[in-house]
């Protein structure tokens, strides 16, 4: 083309999720071999039949054709807010919610209100490369927080606390982790919300995938804070609770001051959530808490099955970190980055997965492992495939 692009996007490496499936799709078809998708965190699972039938009865209204206000319909507000009750055990007024294209579209919204170009944030690493991506569009300087697999990957508030300047705008964190799916005791997150306090900083917690943290409790107690709007912002999708991420099911729950301008930008980006996902929304949380439960259960049984099948004698892959969505694990072959790694998964396993070098700088011995795409019963043949490929690799067995 004959005109400029913006060298902040163009410095932004491809989509790569998108890169894996093009290696995939230039492997070509191989029926004795057909391919495991470990690539992208999509439950396997369809949408609860009975939301499904409801959405059939709504999508003829007119009505729902329209467009809603900015922040999302009062009613779905409400049922959200109900819903924030039962699980933070948190009162959060509908106000100081924004119903958003996805979680993406939550974050991007947070991030145009707290920061402008040449800011910095503290990126708790391995990140959510969409993260890292959409904060170099925008020009804000990343400052990593080390990533430390002996301690499991948790973040450290104090090193955190160390790389906090004047120019910090923000804590980013993302729990469960996206990629390692590791969950950050309600503990750590008390003393990152009193640091984030103390230092006039806001804690942005991007909560995707609570609700497929095994137990009863509550992730954190954050919101019973009288004050936690002055400190925290949350980030949350429904895409993966409710299994309807082409629906685009997002959120933005901050301070009623965060959430006032947070509007300016989604009148110009997107206007509103659409309404039938407003609907889908609505209808979920006020009827479907059991039927999440039940997905949870699953994703922990499917999770606790790929870390007895990795356990095995004889793996030359090491799993650092995992939870219910997601194994993190060390490859096993000398000189080779992750993308290396993952291409030669794609073309001699069938294996799509993501290289660790996409999650932050100096992570090229790692490779994300994503199970919400695979049953139970495939996981077993999927670490077989690993362990082919790595025995046929010189330097694979040690």
């Amino acid at each position: 083309m004959k005109f400029a692009v913006s060298p902040l996007i163009s410095a932004v490496n491809y989509p790569p999720i998108s890169e894996v499936h093009r290696w995939a799709a230039e492997r070509g078809d191989h029926p004795d071999l057909p391919l495991i998708d470990l690539c992208q965190a999509v439950p396997d699972y369809a949408p609860a039949g009975e939301l499904t039938a409801y959405l059939s009865t709504v999508v003829a209204d007119p009505l729902t054709a329209r467009y809603s206000p900015d922040e999302g319909l009062p009613g779905a507000r409400e049922a959200m807010a109900r819903r924030y009750q039962r699980i933070y055990g948190a009162g959060i007024p509908r106000d100081n919610l924004c119903l958003t294209v996805g979680a993406s579209q939550a974050f991007w919204l947070a991030m145009t209100v707290l920061c402008r170009a040449g800011d910095e944030v503290v990126v708790q690493t391995p990140f959510y490369f969409d993260h890292d991506m959409g904060l170099a569009m925008l020009g804000i300087t990343r400052v990593y927080a080390p990533f430390d697999p002996e301690g499991g990957g948790l973040p450290d508030p104090a090193a955190i606390d160390r790389l906090i300047t004047p120019r910090t705008r923000a804590i980013l964190l993302v729990s469960p982790s996206n990629p390692t799916g590791v969950v950050t005791p309600p503990e750590i997150l008390e003393e990152l919300y009193r640091l984030a306090a103390d230092r006039g900083v806001a804690l942005v917690l991007d909560e995707t995938y609570a609700d497929f943290i095994p137990g009863c409790g509550p992730p954190h107690h954050l919101f019973t804070h009288p004050e936690w709007g002055d400190h925290l912002v949350q980030i949350m999708s429904f895409g993966k609770t409710y299994s309807l991420t082409g629906f685009r099911a997002g959120l933005l729950a901050g301070g009623s001051e965060l959430i006032h301008h947070a509007l300016k930008a989604q009148d110009t980006m997107v206007v509103c959530q659409p309404r039938i996902t407003q609907l889908a929304l609505q209808y979920a949380a006020e009827h479907l808490d059991d039927w999440v439960a039940a997905n949870c259960a699953a994703m922990d049984r499917r999770h606790r099955r790929f870390r007895q099948e990795f356990s095995r004698p004889g793996n030359p892959f090491t799993l650092v970190a995992s939870g219910s969505f997601f194994g993190w694990v060390k490859h096993p072959f000398p000189g080779l980055t992750g993308r290396d790694a993952a291409r030669r998964l794609v073309d001699e396993a069938g294996l799509l997965t993501l290289p660790g070098e996409v999650f932050g700088p100096g992570l090229e011995g790692y490779l994300r492992l994503a199970l919400g795409n695979i049953g139970e019963e495939a996981i077993p043949a999927a670490v077989e495939r690993l362990r082919g490929v790595a025995a046929r690799c010189p330097g694979g067995d040690r």
